[in-house]
This record gives C-alpha cells, structure tokens and sequence, in this order.
C-alpha cells in the first residue's frame, strides 16, 4: 500500500483543525512539558496527569513527544492530550510496560515502593518498532456528545505520522471508556483487556486498562480514505 504524502496528511490535519474549530475548539501544540504540567494542574475535574507524561518522571525531548491543548472562543482550556514516542525495536510493549519504563525514565529512582505493572494483553507481545502512546486525553463536559473524540485523536494521529511514522500507536483506557463506547470514538480498531495492571502506590494510582491499537498500516489507510472521501465531496 502506497502511504500518505507530506501533502496528504497536512490535508488530513487541516480537515480535522477545521471541524474542531466549527465546534467552537481551536488547537495548539507544544514540545515543552514544564509548560504542559503547569496549564494540566490547573484543569478541574482532570485527573492528574501520570508520570508517563511528566517532566519530572519521564524523559519528554521536544523531538520525542508534544501535547496538544484545545481551547474554547474564551481562550479557556477545553481539551488536553498527549503523545511520546518510544524506541521498542529491541524490546515489546510488554516488557516496556512491565519494566516501568513507560512511566519512568529511570524507575529504579523514580518509581515508588510497591509500584508495579502487568500486560496481559497477548498481542502486546507482537507491538514493536516505533511505538507511540496516546494518553491524558480530557476533554471539558460542555464540549462531549458532539463528536469531538474522533476529530482530536485524528488531528493527534496525523502529526504523529508526520513526526514518526509509527509501526503502533496505542492508548490504555478505563474499562468505562470502553463499555460507553468513548474510546471507539477515538479511531482505534483493536482493544484488549488487561493491557495494563497498573499500581503506583505513592501516585494514589490502582488501574486496570484496557489497550487499544491501530497499525501502521491502518493508520496510513485511515489518513489517505479521509483525504480522498474529502476530494471527491469537493469534486461532487
């Protein structure tokens, strides 16, 4: 299969930025996570953002992971998500996770006693390559039933491709998000359950998730069917 050109996922981030902005959301991203966690803490009603997205526990170079803020006509925060990309050529998403390395860049000093994780998700064990994770999505309760998920997460999808290319990209959801159907409005085709049994005694954090996935192969397709689908409205 042929994959996107620079030209075709820019058309695929610009369809998704100009949905989101008839929605009253407008975008901006960013590399520096000092920034993300001083505007995330200040979110009612967010849950705290897990380590696997702060500076102060996990390595977040400009070049390997960025957020993206969304917010209202006010200027007010309405929506946050984020993404880093992990090098697991030589390793599986199972022993990443396991390990803790997908929280801490360095859990033998970063993680606290008792901290653990285990997958049990069996293809986890076939997810390899360039890995991206996409997580502490939030979106503002004014701003949910109106179709947003799938627009965001595209948005999150297309600059992944543009800076990665990824083999996977993945997320890990709560169960509820599954059952109410939010995280199949996100775009991603595969979910299994236990993807991460989760304890970070010290962080208050006792978490069974679920994984959920998209290939790169998917991926691409995703991005060139929308373009395309788009064109021949236009055309029509």
């Amino acid at each position: 299969m042929i994959e996107p050109s620079i030209l075709d996922t820019s058309r695929y981030i610009y369809l998704m930025d100009t949905r989101a902005r008839k929605s009253g959301l407008k975008f901006k991203m960013g590399g520096n996570f000092e920034d993300y966690a001083e505007i995330t803490t200040n979110i009612a009603g967010k849950s705290p953002t897990d380590p696997s997205f702060r500076p102060d526990c996990s390595r977040l170079d400009a070049g390997r992971a960025f957020w993206i803020v969304g917010e209202d006509q006010s200027g007010k925060v309405a929506h946050v998500q984020a993404l880093r990309m992990d090098n697991l050529m030589a390793t599986n998403l199972v022993r990443h996770l396991e390990s803790l390395k997908g929280f801490y860049a360095n859990p033998k000093s970063r993680a606290g006693s008792g901290s653990s994780c285990i997958c049990r998700a069996p293809t986890a064990q076939k997810i390899t390559g360039r890995v991206v994770y996409h997580g502490d999505i939030w979106l503002r309760e004014d701003f949910r039933g109106q179709g947003l998920p799938r627009t965001f997460a595209s948005i999150a999808f297309g600059l992944a491709w543009v800076k990665w290319s990824p083999d996977f990209i993945y997320a890990l959801v709560h169960t509820w998000s599954i059952e109410k159907g939010v995280a199949d409005q996100y775009g991603y085709l595969h979910r299994e359950a236990h993807g991460a049994i989760l304890s970070l005694p010290d962080r208050r954090i006792e978490e069974d998730d679920w994984l959920i996935w998209l290939t790169r192969r998917e991926l691409s397709r995703n991005i060139k069917f929308t373009v395309a689908k788009a064109q021949a409205l236009d055309l029509s």
